[in-house]
This record gives structure tokens, C-alpha cells and sequence, in this order.
């Protein structure tokens, strides 16, 4: 299922451009000097992979209570439904309000990142991709989702980096090229992403099922059935 969070990056970055594009071209990177400029682009995105990271670290952990307790399979499901859901009543997403203090919070983030993209000092651009990656963004909700059905905090932080890492190359192009996605292109992109995600929400449900299908839906051993073996063995 780590494929899937590349392929949520991907994709998801035509969606990405449109919340985190004025961001990332407001970045105040040198122009003249080309391999600085190239640093300090590289130094945006590892700040948003390490948030992302971190980010996986805690949902993965999260999961992994639920692998230890053999819930992993309806969870795998529950998080396939949630996906489809949320693209099939898009409205879903609207009606959860946040919380003050969330509110707060990511008031403060925003603050903060516009202090940030006002300096050029050597920790600027990492910190405002590391703030950049905690902003709210429907894509980043889909990719956490699929890092809670992961069966660890180690696989859940790698499904989060890999879902960063996939956003690389066209926020990349966004900061040197502006909005160069205008037009039918990016149309037919943002109709394809909530394909890809009922795609993988079906994807996580079969996962859920075990079915016994080789990479698509494997059987899982639950926890009594690992118990079992292991008070045989002794």
C-alpha cells in the first residue's frame, strides 16, 4: 500500500498547487545563483517531509494500537470507506468544524509563516516548509488516513514521506514556473484525483476483507490465531 501514498503525492500535488502554490512561489530563494537557489528549494521540501514525517509517525503509532488489538483489518476498511465517502459527500469535510484552539493554532502557523517568508536566512526556507506541512489540506487528511492503517509508527511516517515526496517535482516547477497548469491539463487532473482515491479506498477495503488475493487482499493472521501459534511453539 506505500505506492499509494506516491501516488496520492502525484496527483495530489495538482490539487497541492492551488492551496500551497502561493506559498511555495513566495519563497524568497536567490535566482541568480542557481545552485543556491537549488538548496534552498531542496531545504523548503525537507521541512514539509519532515513535517509529514512526524506527522505519519503519530497516525502510524495510532494504527499500530489497532494491529496490536487485531483490529487492523476493519480498520483498513473502515479507512477504504472514509475515502470513498468523503469523495462521494464532498460536503462531509465542510460540516466538521474545527475546534478554537485548532483554529488558534493554524492562526499561528500562518502568522508565523509569513514572518518566514520575509527573511533569507539559512534556516528560513526549511522552517517554512516544515510550518507549510502542518496547513490543512483535504489530500494530506486522505494520506493520513492511510497512514492509520498502516501496522506501525515506522511504516506510517514512511507512507507520509513517500506521500511528500511524491508532491516534489511539481511544487518544484510551481516555485520556478509559477502556475504553469493552467488550462484543460490541470482540469482533467483535478477530475482524475477523486477517481484515484475511491480507487484506493476500494484498494484499502479489499486489504481489510483478506481475501487471500497476493498483494491486493492477503490473509492476516489475527492476534489470537498469532497467540496460538506462538503458546504451540512452546
Amino acid at each position: 500500500m506505500l505506492v499509494s501514498a506516491i501516488i496520492f503525492g502525484l496527483l495530489g500535488s495538482f490539487h497541492c498547487i492551488g492551496m500551497c502554490g502561493p506559498i511555495a512561489f513566495m519563497l524568497p530563494i536567490e535566482r541568480k545563483n542557481k545552485t543556491k537557489g537549488f538548496l534552498q528549494v531542496l531545504s523548503y521540501h525537507l521541512g514539509r517531509l519532515f513535517t509529514y514525517s512526524l506527522i505519519g509517525l503519530l497516525f502510524g503509532f495510532l494504527g499500530s494500537g489497532f494491529y496490536f488489538f487485531g483490529f487492523q483489518q476493519q480498520l483498513s476498511i473502515i479507512v477504504g470507506a472514509v475515502m470513498i465517502l468523503v469523495i462521494l459527500f464532498p460536503k462531509i469535510l465542510q460540516k466538521l468544524s474545527l475546534s478554537k484552539k485548532v483554529s488558534t493554532i493554524i492562526l499561528k502557523i500562518k502568522n508565523s509563516l509569513g514572518k518566514e517568508l520575509k527573511k533569507k536566512g539559512n534556516d528560513t526556507f526549511f522552517t517554512i516548509g516544515f510550518l507549510n506541512g502542518f496547513l490543512p489540506c483535504g489530500l494530506v487528511y486522505m494520506a493520513v488516513f492511510g497512514a492509520i492503517a498502516t501496522s506501525n509508527a515506522f511504516t506510517g511516517s514512511l507512507y507520509m514521506f513517500l506521500f511528500g515526496l511524491g508532491t516534489i517535482p511539481l511544487m518544484t516547477a510551481f516555485v520556478y514556473l509559477g502556475n504553469f497548469t493552467k488550462g484543460n491539463l490541470r482540469k482533467k487532473i483535478q477530475k482524475v484525483i477523486p477517481v484515484v482515491v475511491v480507487f484506493m479506498g476500494v484498494l484499502f477495503i479489499l486489504r481489510g476483507l483478506g481475501l487471500g488475493i497476493p498483494y491486493v487482499s492477503p490473509l492476516t493472521p489475527n492476534l489470537t490465531s498469532l497467540i496460538d501459534a506462538n503458546s504451540v511453539c512452546h
